[in-house]
């Protein structure tokens, strides 16, 4: 927690916390609008617990107020979210690790991720700046403090580095600036000795070590098995001839995807007049599909050939994925930095004003 030097009364500011907090449970009908009360009742147990996993190491003020701040950032995104048309999950908290939330529906482009991503830095800054104005005004240590701790959270977010706001952003912007958070996080780590963001670090450089230097390098072919049944009954009713466990051979296939990127597999055996579908894990080229193993099995609806395939493939790396206009580049870019810049000067203010440091 932000230290601050003054000792002035703070009991005064929990009407501000209240305040916010009945504002934002009772006033906000856009908000309620978007997450239903039946969807919210996991989230308001998270948040629960989050405010006293916080209380048990800083005042209750302030484990309020910082909890609130999370749902304030992460509403941003739900908003984005909801203005696109994209559907998100309510905002899950995990104490001392912030919060989150889940798409069920990937984006399908760079600008639109980032769009998403933006969400959270610009309602979170404005969050901070009204508890700024609210300690201003007050005179408030524990608001000034909880500002501080807003500006920087929102700050620290828009590092390019991902899973966080600013590594998204920079997808829309220019994946150079993920070599400046790779870089520039090891001077963060150093600086906040946070065991959390070298593990956040970490995983990031690992992504891109695999995304452009290992997979580019060899071309790993990957492989999945996937099963199918086939009825045996109809078959034999037919007269067709029915392989045994030994039989190995090459089947033709196609491959589609839906709207929602989830690619799958058909597989035929015309010798069989058979067709079967399979999902696959990931985007990707499918190189052949092979049968590995045949087993006759006995169910309830008769005897069927357990048919297990192995299906070879590369990963489809979506280069277009990456394909933003220029002008909105810019625009996504100056934002960025004027948002950043923003942040870093309330920090500052904050420091002079309210007396506090990290």
């Amino acid at each position: 927690m932000p230290q601050n030097e003054q000792k002035k009364d703070s009991s005064t500011p929990w009407k501000w916390l209240g305040g916010g907090a009945a504002m934002l449970l009772f006033k906000g009908k856009a908000i309620l609008s978007l997450l239903k009360i039946g969807k919210i009742a996991g989230p308001l147990i998270s948040m629960i617990i989050s405010i006293w996993a916080y209380a048990l190491i800083y005042p209750w003020g302030f484990a309020v107020g910082f909890v609130l701040l999370l749902l304030v950032h992460e509403l941003g995104h739900v908003i984005a979210a909801k203005r696109i048309g994209l559907p998100v999950s309510a905002p899950l908290f995990i104490p001392f690790l912030g919060a989150l939330i889940t798409m069920k529906k990937q984006p399908l482009d760079a600008k639109t991720e980032a769009y998403i991503a933006f969400g959270g830095p610009i309602l979170g800054t404005i969050g901070a700046t009204a508890v700024f104005w609210a300690a201003n005004y007050m005179d408030s240590p524990l608001l000034y403090s909880l500002a501080y701790i807003g500006f920087l959270l929102n700050l620290i977010n828009l590092l390019p580095i991902h899973p966080l706001d600013g590594g998204r952003i920079a997808t829309a912007v220019t994946r150079w600036l993920w070599l400046v958070g790779l870089v520039g996080g090891l001077g963060i780590i150093i600086y906040m000795r946070s065991i959390l963001f070298f593990i956040i670090w970490a995983l990031f450089a690992y992504d891109l070590y695999n995304k452009y230097v290992k997979r580019r390098s060899n071309n790993r072919i990957y492989s999945v098995t996937k099963g199918f049944l086939i009825p045996v009954e109809p078959l034999r009713d037919a007269g067709y001839m029915i392989p045994g466990p030994e039989h190995r051979r090459d089947l033709p296939f196609t491959t589609y995807s839906d709207l929602e990127r989830q690619q799958y597999v058909g597989v035929r055996w015309d010798q069989l007049n058979y067709i079967g579908r399979a999902t696959l894990p990931q985007q990707c080229i499918i190189e052949k599909v092979r049968i590995s193993q045949l087993e006759p099995v006995t169910l309830e609806n008769g005897m069927h050939l357990k048919m297990n395939c192995d299906i070879s493939y590369t990963v489809y790396e979506n280069d277009k994925y990456y394909d933003v206009p220029a002008s909105s580049r810019w625009k996504y870019g100056i934002a960025y930095f004027v948002l950043a810049g923003f942040l870093a000067g309330m920090m500052y203010m904050v420091h002079v004003i309210g007396n506090v440091n990290l």
